[in-house]
């Protein structure tokens, strides 16, 4: 009975290991061939060191950049918060706000609640936008990439 569950489970993971592969090859050419959401998935498995790939920030940061140049808004608040945070590149904060503007001028509310023009956010509450922003690029990475891998190319 051992013995099978042990054969099972390696069956198991031979199947897995070839859908990883599978998923990071299709994800890689259609990247490679310029699709904006395979860019960002590719970023976002570099980001989480996911589907059979490593976690490398600066690779992360490569393909998210191609798909934000592109102008898939969460590839560009992805980042504004790579830049933020200085995470696969330089930390800089006006590129930062660049890559905010962007997504901010296409609806974004999250860039715009960063930047401090979401009208919620404007009540008679007194609001810390930049400790609302620390926090939202702490968080923006690995909530958009789990997002990216989620959809369906």
């Amino acid at each position: 009975m051992k013995s099978i569950k042990i054969v099972v489970l390696a069956c198991f993971m031979v199947l897995s290991c070839n859908s990883f592969a599978d998923v990071l090859t299709t994800t890689k050419q259609q990247a490679e061939a310029g699709n904006a959401l395979a860019e960002a998935q590719l970023g976002a498995m570099y980001q989480l060191g996911r589907n059979g790939v490593e976690r490398n920030p600066k690779l992360s940061a490569k393909w998210m950049l191609k798909a934000a140049e592109q102008g898939l808004v969460e590839a560009q608040v992805f980042m504004a918060a790579l830049y933020d945070r200085g995470l696969g590149v330089s930390n800089n904060v006006r590129t930062a706000t660049a890559w905010y503007e962007k997504a901010a001028a296409q609806g974004h509310g999250t860039a715009l609640a960063i930047l401090g023009r979401n009208k919620v956010a404007k009540g008679s509450i007194a609001f810390d936008y930049k400790s609302m922003r620390l926090r939202a690029s702490k968080q923006i990475p690995t909530e958009y990439s789990k997002r990216f891998l989620r959809q369906k190319l």
